[in-house]
């Protein structure tokens, strides 16, 4: 996925953020932006894709402040917020008839998970919404491909799960416990670093993933989505060896249609944005189950 017009405001107005957040120099603030607006000038162009310019951003905003976790307390009261959800949304899991049933309850409970970010120009959330939004997972689905994906998941030998955010990453224990329950080996991949509020070790901790997962690696990278030429030799070696993968965020979905894939490929969000809303042909604030092959 290419970047749209819009795309540039949003890097910016993420940048500002970013910034006041990771430091209150106003100093190093207004340098940090600078850079940004320097960034742009070389880097905006139709080919680019908007997660690589993300992750270029926040490499430039953590190298001038000093700060390598500017999210690191937006991701702890997620995290807190999330657990606490938790039963609420298990519950909706629990209450499906069949394997199948759950298997889509599950998704869908991963999907309004990706919810949690911030920042974002136009998307807002709160955590006293998610129940509601829970309860309205169905309703919001605009791409549906969880029955195709269910089959090939209960197929599946080994999958690959890549998480998006933090607190997110709570919802996502869920879909990997079906997934465990339908016979696969379940390797979970986070962030090698911090970048924006996504999920790193620490994370996969304090959600309960490391106890879930059969195994809870990294990409070895702070890359945000898929980038292949940074991911550590065990991710690769994990990637191209698992019979299918599932990817949790719109970084992933705008980095994975740059590839040409090899195997079956889930994507699951929300669409937060419009240009991302706009290549997958949906409305913004809806979820996506969508299977690439």
């Amino acid at each position: 996925m290419k970047v749209e017009a819009e795309c540039a405001a949003c890097i910016i107005n993420r940048g500002v953020a970013e910034a006041t957040e990771a430091t209150t120099n106003p100093a190093l603030r207004f340098r940090a932006m600078v850079e940004l607006l320097r960034l742009l000038s070389k880097e905006f162009k139709p080919t680019a894709v908007p997660a690589d310019l993300g992750t270029k951003r926040d490499r430039l905003i953590k190298r001038i402040t000093g700060n390598n976790d500017p999210y690191k307390r937006s991701k702890r009261i997620s995290n807190e917020k999330a657990m606490k959800l938790l039963p609420y949304a298990r519950k909706i899991v629990e209450e499906g008839y069949t394997q199948q049933d759950r298997f889509k309850r599950a998704c869908l409970c991963a999907i309004v998970g990706n919810v949690m970010e911030f920042d974002i120009p136009g998307h807002k959330f709160t955590f006293s919404s998610l129940r509601k939004l829970f309860r309205n997972a169905g309703k919001d689905m605009v791409i549906d491909d969880t029955n195709k994906i269910y089959e090939l998941a209960k197929k599946a030998n080994t999958i690959l799960y890549l998480t998006d955010n933090a607190g997110e990453i709570v919802f996502d224990t869920l879909l990997v416990e079906q997934l465990k329950s339908m016979g696969a080996t379940v390797i979970v991949g986070v962030k090698g670093g911090p970048i924006l509020n996504d999920a790193i070790l620490e994370d996969a901790d304090v959600s309960g993933m490391s106890k879930i997962a059969d195994k809870v690696i990294t990409t070895g990278t702070d890359a945000v989505g898929l980038a292949p030429k940074e991911f550590s030799k065990e991710i690769l070696d994990v990637y191209d060896s698992v019979d299918m993968v599932f990817a949790k965020g719109m970084g992933y979905a705008e980095t994975l249609t740059e590839y040409k894939l090899k195997k079956p490929h889930t994507l699951l969000f929300r669409t937060k944005c419009n240009p991302v809303a706009n290549f997958f042909g949906v409305s913004r604030g809806k979820n996506v189950a969508k299977l690439m092959l």
